[in-house]
């Protein structure tokens, strides 16, 4: 167990702010401080206990991005388990999502018109209005009041605080559910790998239905007695003026947000000048090198690259700040829990050894819910699986080659897209790339790419090709790259590797 960590519970977490310190703000709003929120939270777990709500039951929870989502987060897991959604879900997904959840309530901003409304009323589950206040966070509760909750009061370390689902993109999405210790641990390892102190203010431009914006903007700045100024979400247009308003000392975001973020900074370079910005996060997906040293010159603060994912609660590894050694196309040294290699026999492997990166630690899930055959394929003598393919240098620096199941099979030969992404990424004319499986009658698979080109850059297949064949060896070639003026991307910003070749089929001349 790392010692940076402490036990705790997101309300003893809290007690880190001074009364008067800001904690949650947001553009042009007037900031609740930390004295604020946590007589928010009190009043919070109060108001659902009079509900009937207590510790275990689940909240479901449809809000807009902006800082009433973070502060009901918060303020919600002190007394039950908050499950956030994303608001752009369908009725058939919100469907699937409150019966799969077995939610207690819903909440849901007062006035917003969504779906998840007529799921609930056709499942009998009560609806909770969230009624904005006046200064950023603030808010109350309106809802039909009930018996007492069965387990009322503030939750337990052990409590569940939040349950997300996997992505499910090849399968039915799995519940993942994260304690009061994975939750506040993760928010402390992320705290101490960014030196925050109390004058540090994020700005957050990630969706908090999602781990990353959750707890690496949100929670993380909470614990170390800092400020999260809450935007509603990622505009490239807008981020200049919020950047300018909120003066942060940092963000955090995916590779393609700091991308468009890049394609905006020179016209803004007077904003740039003037802020007190100290880092740059990056996580979420592999930030391609040649956007973390664009990034480096244009702000002129380090960038610091970590490796996450929902079942560690977010942070597993991360670059450290300087002095320390920072590499690109590195996610860094074990951030948290233990880091380590294993191969397909449960078998831990040596420094410069390939194999799936396993990790174990205080922030890491217990176990997917009620799925005991995707927890025996998860867990290996006490190591959580990330379905990674990396290697651990001799200094501890993980290099991540892809996810397992993104790897490319060409007739047995196994390439990683993620280098080919590099290479790509490397060409004047291409300004950002997935490269991805492709079915092949005889081969089982090839290789294809989408490319966005940079603008006014022109440049065909045949260039491209011949450019990735000068640095690897020829079965590693695309067998096709296709041009677009922007690859799809998830609810979160992140492309999407896995089904592209479906969603290209017309373009990539395959059958669907």
């Amino acid at each position: 167990m790392s010692s940076l960590y402490r036990a705790s519970t997101m309300n003893a977490l809290l007690e880190a702010g001074r009364d008067q310190a800001p904690a949650i703000g947001a553009p042009e709003r007037q900031s609740l401080t930390h004295g604020e929120l946590r007589a928010l939270c009190a009043r919070t777990v109060k108001s659902l206990n009079t509900m009937g709500i207590g510790r275990g039951d689940r909240v479901a929870m449809v809000l807009p991005n902006g800082p009433e989502m973070a502060a009901a987060f918060i303020a919600i897991a002190c007394g039950a388990t908050t499950a956030p959604l994303n608001p752009a879900y369908r009725t058939e997904e919100f469907e699937f999502y409150l019966s799969d959840l077995n939610a207690k309530a819903l909440v849901i901003l007062k006035g917003m018109q969504s779906p998840a409304l007529a799921v609930a009323a056709a499942r009998g589950i009560p609806v909770v209005a969230l009624v904005a206040g006046h200064k950023a966070g603030d808010f109350t509760l309106e809802g039909a009041t009930g018996a007492s909750a069965a387990s009322g009061g503030l939750a337990e370390a052990g409590d569940i605080a939040l349950v997300l689902h996997t992505s499910g993109t090849t399968s039915r999405p799995k519940i993942v559910p994260l304690s009061h210790t994975n939750v506040t641990a993760s928010a402390y390892h992320i705290g101490n790998t960014l030196a925050l102190r109390e004058e540090d203010v994020c700005l957050n431009i990630m969706p908090l239905f999602h781990i990353h914006g959750l707890i690496a903007a949100t929670l993380s700045s909470i614990a170390a007695g800092a400020s999260v100024v809450c935007t509603p979400g990622f505009n490239a247009l807008k981020f200049f003026s919020w950047f300018e308003d909120a003066h942060p000392t940092w963000y955090t975001a995916v590779p393609t947000m700091h991308q468009a973020i890049l394609t905006r900074a020179e016209r803004n370079r007077d904003i740039i000048t003037k802020g007190r910005l100290r880092l740059i996060r990056s996580s979420s997906a592999s930030l391609p090198p040649q956007v973390m040293e664009a990034l480096e010159m244009t702000f002129g603060v380090p960038v610091i690259e970590a490796y996450g994912m929902t079942e560690a609660a977010h942070q597993m590894a991360s670059n450290p700040l300087p002095p320390q050694d920072r590499f690109t196309g590195c996610v860094g040294i074990a951030a948290g829990p233990d880091v380590a290699i294993m191969d397909e026999d449960g078998r831990l492997l040596s420094a410069g050894e390939l194999g799936e990166v396993v990790i174990r630690g205080p922030n890491v899930t217990a176990g997917y819910e009620s799925n005991p055959e995707a927890n025996a394929k998860a867990f290996a003598n006490g190591w959580f699986r990330t379905g990674d393919q990396g290697v651990l240098d001799a200094q501890g620096y993980l290099r991540l080659t892809g996810r397992l199941k993104e790897l490319i099979n060409r007739g047995g030969e196994k390439i990683s897209p993620l280098e080919i992404d590099t290479i790509l990424m490397d060409h004047p004319c291409v300004a950002q790339v997935v490269t991805f499986g492709m079915p092949h009658d005889k081969l089982g698979e090839d290789i294809a790419a989408a490319v966005v080109l940079r603008e006014g850059a022109a440049c065909d297949e045949r260039e491209l090709r011949a450019f990735v064949g000068s640095r690897v060896a020829d079965f590693k070639v695309p067998r096709r790259i296709v041009f677009l003026e922007e690859i799809p991307k998830g609810a979160t910003g992140k492309l999407q590797r896995i089904g592209l070749h479906e969603k290209l089929a017309q373009k990539l001349g395959i059958a669907g």
